[in-house]
């Protein structure tokens, strides 16, 4: 019977110690981790935007032989989508968007912050 008591008393300090430190409160490095994490999640996909592009861009000049002209295009057209997945990670490390809405447009499904811009 005392270890059942013993066990109950436990557990009410367990919880009353996570109440006092808080629900949210993240280990610092844990936070450190993720925050590496969505930094180099962001370089990569600006590295494949551009790099896509390139390739598009320069397998199109190889066929149809207008060297540097289609590679500057792609090579621009990936970096604007390169930016574009980068702004979307963004906004989803910031939990303000879910990934599908963020992709599909930039700033869509965001939360109104006051402005009335029409």
């Amino acid at each position: 019977m005392s270890d059942e008591h013993d066990t109950d008393r436990l557990r009410a300090l367990e919880a009353r110690i996570a109440a006092a430190k808080g629900q949210d409160d993240k280990d610092h490095m844990e936070e450190h981790y993720s925050q590496a994490q969505l930094a180099w999640r962001m370089v990569i996909e600006m590295v494949a935007g551009l790099g896509i592009g390139f390739g598009i861009g320069y397998g199109a000049d190889a066929v149809l032989g207008t060297q540097p002209f289609l590679m500057v295009v792609f090579t621009l057209l990936g970096f604007a989508a390169g930016v574009k997945t980068m702004i979307a990670s963004a906004k989803e490390a910031q939990g303000k968007v879910d990934a599908a809405a963020a992709l599909k447009e930039p700033g869509a499904g965001a939360p109104n912050d006051g402005d009335t811009h029409g």
